[in-house]
Formats: structure tokens, sequence, C-alpha cells
């Protein structure tokens, strides 16, 4: 009740900026995203708990009470996504699964139904609860996969995939999501897309916030802030096709964005779902050689 409250105080339009905060607000910021997330554990892996105990667990995802919430925040990303790639990718990675993997199954069941889902999480508990969900289920124990790792551990690996989604709480600060998206940057497959979460506003004070500029070696697409219930901002980006420092151009900032000759579509102007605001999308410019 009180997380439900919390969430419900924070979603409505605001022009706050959480980087303007002095210190001490900024260090209380710091502890809810972190008391909010270790909520969101107990959450999920008690509901987890409680799915497991059905003979098929995924007929009674509704029982979950951010369900409705899943479903609108997959269809949003598969929208973004389906708009920057025109192939559909056929091995996506979901880093920061956890005990209950609604994103990864969500997006298995109504959007991406011949893709296979590789989902990493430190917490072996986690990914046990999580198997549970998917094992008698017959086309989804044969596309979904769990790996009980650190993701700052996986290197080679990470080349497979056409898509990489990265958790709105793997890094609870952002240093520590900061460090996890060089290291993707350094392992994932050149012109692979990577899909963020983030936070705008107030919704600040529940989940760590990305910005372009952090996304070093990636081409930023568009970031969507929504303005319903679906509490989390969503960043989309592309893996620079070759070394950004040896492509000419001046960096400031995010630097001069590059239109790279095998990028897998045009960059367009997309508003997924009426209730979305499309706050952000980044132009790129054409730099010629």
């Amino acid at each position: 009740m009180l997380f439900t409250q919390l969430v419900l105080t924070c979603i409505p339009p605001n022009p706050i900026d959480v980087n303007k905060l002095c210190k001490k607000i900024q260090e209380m910021r710091s502890k809810l995203i972190r008391l909010c997330g270790e909520a969101e554990g107990h959450l999920e892996s008690h509901f987890s708990a409680i799915l497991g105990s059905y003979e098929n667990p995924l007929d009674h995802l509704n029982l979950f009470p951010y369900y409705s919430n899943y479903l609108k925040l997959s269809l949003l990303e598969f929208n973004i996504l389906k708009q920057h790639c025109s192939n559909v990718p056929s091995k996506v990675a979901f880093v920061g699964s956890g005990p209950l993997p609604l994103t990864s199954i969500v997006l298995a069941c109504n959007h991406l139904t011949a893709t296979s889902f590789h989902n990493y999480d430190i917490d072996p508990s986690a990914n046990s609860k999580a198997l549970q969900l998917v094992t008698s289920h017959p086309d989804l124990s044969s596309r979904m996969f769990f790996h009980t790792t650190d993701i700052m551990d996986v290197t080679s690996e990470l080349q497979e995939f056409d898509v990489v989604f990265l958790a709105a709480l793997v890094g609870m600060d952002k240093e520590e999501k900061v460090k996890v998206v060089d290291h993707l940057s350094k392992q994932m497959a050149p012109g692979a897309i990577l899909m963020l979460r983030s936070a705008h506003g107030a919704r600040a004070f529940l989940y760590p916030v990305i910005d372009p500029c952090d996304l070093r070696g990636f081409e930023v697409l568009s970031v969507f802030h929504p303005s319903d219930e679906v509490v989390n901002s969503v960043v989309i980006a592309r893996k620079y096709s070759m070394p950004i420092n040896s492509i000419d151009h001046q960096q400031t900032g995010i630097g001069s964005m590059i239109v790279l000759p095998n990028k897998c579509c045009e960059i367009l102007a997309f508003n997924p779902l009426s209730h979305v605001t499309m706050v952000e999308e980044l132009a790129v410019e054409e730099k010629h050689s």
C-alpha cells in the first residue's frame, strides 16, 4: 500500500530536475531508490512463488498487481524497437530479469513469438523462481533461458544478441549504471540495439535516471517519457558500427550523431501510443568523409 501511494505521488507530470537538488535531498533520493528496489524485489519474489504453485503459472499472471503496467510498457518498448530495427531479433538478452521476468514473458508471448530470450540475474533464487514459471509452458520452455551470473563477467557471449534490455534497477545509481553501460558497449555486437529504462520528473525518485550523454559507444536513437501509469521512460540506442575514436568528429557531450551506412533502418519520429509523449527524438546528422 505504501509503495503504491509513493508511485501515485510521483506519477503526475512535474517539472522537477533531480540533478539540481541539493546534496541532502540527493542522498535521500538515492536511499529511496534503493528501498524501492528492495521492495520490488520482495514483491516480485512473493508473487512469483504464488504463480509457481499453479500447474500453469502463465495463465494467472494477472494476479500480479502491476501486470497491466508491464503489458503497456512491453507494448511501448516493442513499438519503439520496431521503428528502429527492420529485422525481428532472433536472440534477446534481458539483464536483471529477477524472479518475475514479466517483460521477457510478455514480449515472448505477445510480440516476439519466435525470438529466444536469455535472462541474466545475479541471484540464483530469483532465476530458480523464474524458471518455475515457464517450465510447464510448451513454447516458452524452449525459448526462455536463465543465466545466474553478474553481467560484468559476461563478455563475448553478449556478441550473440540483436537486442539487450537493461532493467531499471541494474545499477542503483548513475555511477553503477554507467559502468554496466560501458561494459555492454565493449562487449555487444556492432549495430546491436540497447533498450534502457530511465525516469523523468518526480518519477526519478523511484528509479535511476540515465542521460543520453552517459551512453558512450552508442548512437542514441530516441527517448520516450510516458505520461500515464507506466512509470519508466524508455531509451533506445544502437552500438556504433566502428570504434567511436575512429570517427572524425568533435565530441561535445554526447557528440555529433552519425548515420552509419549499415544502420538497420531510418530514424523516424514515432508516437507508439496515444498517451505517450515523445519528449526527445535526437537528430542524427550524416558525417561525410
